[in-house]
């Protein structure tokens, strides 16, 4: 089993930056990916970002160039770095890991809102 939790949303302006956190508990060494997803009001959820456990990354065509996604080297913990916010990036962010025996687990979520 794998606990997730992240942190880091916000208020930020158009043009600004926020980075979030994923802090992974519990059966790290069975996470085979790991995942950025966002639900935007009255959206479905989609995938923002993923890296695998050799550090591949991918990424949705709407933030690529602005969002990095990214892994401490002990890979308790994931990142996203988004820079360039805007205003449709507002949305809840979730996190997901996903084991080898391909099971799931999702974090709570925390709110994104880009305003001026």
């Amino acid at each position: 089993q794998v606990q997730l939790v992240e942190s880091g949303g916000g208020l930020v302006q158009p043009g600004g930056s926020l980075r979030l956190s994923c802090a992974a508990s519990g059966d790290i060494s069975s996470i085979s990916v790991m995942g950025w997803y966002r639900r935007a009001p009255g959206k479905e959820r989609e995938l923002v970002a993923s890296i695998t456990s050799s550090s591949i990354t991918n990424y949705a065509d709407s933030v690529k160039g602005r969002f990095t996604i990214s892994r401490e080297n002990a890979k308790t913990t994931m990142y996203l770095q988004m820079n360039s916010l805007k205003p449709e990036d507002t949305a809840v962010y979730y996190c997901r890991a996903t084991t080898w025996s391909l099971y799931s687990s999702w974090g709570q979520g925390t709110q994104v809102t880009v305003s001026s």
